[in-house]
């Protein structure tokens, strides 16, 4: 059987032609764009992103090995470092003139270990010594300092997403000093230490930059530290250390990540997910910190799938750079826990057809699938979809409540594929099911009853189509008794659209009809569909004695009336309702006959043909 690769590499990669004769190669996160390099006389420099639709290319002048190159945010400025002491710039803005300018750290002796644009204006040059934060001025080529801060600095990393600086610093390197950077203020946030493993003495451990990641998972910053353990120690292996940095409070180790086994390893996080590469093996898993035991100071994970390869890619022989995508099908059958699966699945960005998808494999199980399962299944997904809802309706109380009321910040809930509403479950799911012929109806209508129950349960109103597919199933396999007390117990919500396909099954089964009149009295405010049913059946008495049940015999349409008596060919009927008109008319004017706007002079006409012109009812004396 062939493995389940659940990890891929992108379907369009960042590609370098002659790749042999690149220098030098620079990856600027901020940006997602990688910078080729080659020198020889001029440099010239090819940028490529996985966005660009074509390459950026231009030729600096050779001033000594390129150290570090990145783009400020939107391709505005290019910074450049060659030398430990400055930066150069080069405007790239339209109508600037293409010219370089350089900038100087101001801290005596100190060394620029690199930098970082925290805006298309804005750039943080990173020296040994601390850091200085400057406003960059193109059409001055010049810089404007707006504050530094002295701090001793062993590296550093940097979160574009967050705009989030960390710094190493200590003999040990394992106090971590945080600053964040935003609309030209830089904040100092409390400074954390990283716990090292025990080691015995003399030996010491200080803590690398190649062990430390900085991301946003779940909307939330984490520092992820890769702790190695030592030989000397009885551990099962390396693990992850998640610690939690709120742009307020202090900072908190919130979880572990067992890796069970040792060696070099890599990182990622994709789409929320924790990406761990392990070099030897050749194999990554996965990790999501969502799946963990509630109330836990510190939650301890084991891997979500089992250990595999990133899916093979042949590779001709130029330069590569791939996006890592995490392929949600294969870990359908890598979770067995349906309950968990779910979990994992709803929080992923294109789940929903994975999650359709199996849903149907579940009931298509049959007998087989366990209800209890499929119960909880329903409730995870109706919990997402009461909460969309609820967003969605809040979203429209306080947009209607006025600009006083509205904030320009609310914004309006985004549908994720996480969203599975009832006619994607009817529709890919449900429907196709209950023609399942291999599985059997009890089963069939208990799931469905299942779904509806879950439905109630948060609240969201039953579409009426789902109603229709459990009659449905009810009618043909006959079971009229079981629709009959659904409807007496009102397991089925009452809804025109349901009295109407009620009415359409009084043929097969005559109570129906009873059924449906029953169903649209409760509703109330469907009075008008009583007497358009009832006279359709031609129960013209019927739907007129309804009318005076309910008061409306005053407004109510003669002609509409005398129409459906006519249809009936029974002329006794056709004199009664007539007559009943008549006597409405001269209660109400004084006067029996019809007006113009009534347009019934073809039934009076008719009336004076079948029972003679002396029948008419006369005015009442004045």
């Amino acid at each position: 059987m062939d493995q389940e690769y659940y990890l891929e590499l992108s379907e369009n990669p960042v590609q370098f032609e002659n790749a042999s004769s690149v220098n030098n190669v620079f990856f600027d996160e901020a940006n997602k764009q990688v910078f080729a390099v080659r020198s020889g006389g001029a440099t010239g420099v090819v940028v490529k992103g996985p966005e660009d639709k074509s390459p950026i290319a231009f030729r600096m002048d050779d001033k000594g090995e390129v150290k570090c190159i990145k783009f400020s945010l939107g391709n505005k400025i290019l910074a450049v470092q060659r030398t430990p002491k400055s930066v150069d710039f080069t405007n790239f803005i339209p109508d600037f003139p293409h010219l370089e300018f350089s900038h100087e750290c101001k801290t005596k002796n100190a060394n620029v270990l690199g930098f970082c644009w925290t805006n298309w204006n804005e750039i943080v040059f990173v020296t040994d010594q601390g850091i200085e934060y400057y406003q960059v001025l193109p059409d001055k080529r010049s810089l404007k300092m707006l504050k530094s801060q002295s701090i001793n600095v062993n590296w550093y990393i940097y979160c574009p997403e967050t705009a989030v600086l960390l710094l190493s610093t200590t003999v040990q390197g394992n106090v971590l000093q945080p600053f964040a950077f935003k609309n030209g203020t830089m904040s100092k946030m409390p400074k954390f230490e990283i716990e090292l493993p025990m080691v015995p003495k003399p030996a010491k451990i200080s803590l690398s930059e190649r062990d430390i990641a900085v991301s946003t998972i779940y909307g939330q910053l984490y520092v992820m530290y890769l702790k190695h353990q030592s030989r000397s120690t009885n551990s099962s292996g390396a693990e992850v250390v998640l610690y939690h940095l709120p742009r307020e409070g202090a900072f908190k180790k919130t979880h572990i990540l067992k890796l069970n086994t040792t060696g070099k390893f890599a990182l990622n996080v994709v789409d929320n997910l924790v990406v761990v590469h392990h070099q030897s093996s050749q194999t990554s898993i996965i990790f999501d910190i969502k799946l963990r035991e509630p109330d836990c100071a510190v939650n301890v994970h084991q891997p979500v799938l089992p250990a595999r390869s990133i899916h093979p890619y042949k590779i001709p022989l130029t330069g590569y750079l791939w996006y890592l995508q995490v392929k949600l099908q294969p870990t359908v059958n890598l979770l067995q826990d349906k309950g968990k699966l779910m979990d994992f699945l709803l929080r992923r960005r294109d789940c929903k057809m994975v999650i359709l998808s199996v849903c149907s494999q579940m009931l298509d199980g049959g007998e087989k699938g366990n209800l209890p399962v499929i119960a909880t299944v329903f409730d995870k997904l109706n919990q997402v979809y009461k909460e969309y809802l609820e967003a969605e309706q809040a979203y429209t109380v306080a947009l209607e409540s006025g600009p006083s009321r509205f904030s320009s910040s609310y914004k309006r809930p985004v549908r994720t594929q996480a969203v599975i509403d009832q006619s994607d479950m009817y529709t890919h799911v449900l429907s196709a099911f209950t023609e399942n012929k291999d599985v059997s109806h009890k089963f069939i209508i208990a799931v469905v009853m299942e779904y509806i129950r879950s439905l109630n349960q948060f609240q969201i109103t039953v579409q009426h189509y789902l109603y229709e597919l459990v009659i449905k199933t009810l009618v043909q396999h006959n079971l009229f008794y079981m629709l009959h007390q659904f409807l007496q117990y009102h397991v089925l919500s009452d809804s025109k659209p349901l009295a109407c396909l009620l009415l359409s099954l009084e043929s097969t089964y005559p109570p129906a009809h009873q059924l449906s009149l029953d169903m649209l009295k409760r509703l109330s405010t469907a009075n008008d569909e009583i007497v358009e049913v009832l006279l359709s059946k031609q129960q013209v008495l019927g739907a007129l004695r309804f009318v005076r049940s309910v008061g409306g015999h005053d407004n109510v349409s003669a002609r509409k009336f005398l129409d459906a008596a006519r249809q009936t060919e029974d002329t006794m009927l056709f004199y009664t309702i007539f007559r009943f008109f008549e006597q409405r008319n001269l209660r109400l004017r004084g006067n029996p006959a019809f007006n113009p706007g009534e347009h019934c002079e073809e039934h009076n006409s008719y009336f004076k043909e079948v029972f003679g012109e002396q029948t008419l009812m006369k005015s009442a004396a004045v």
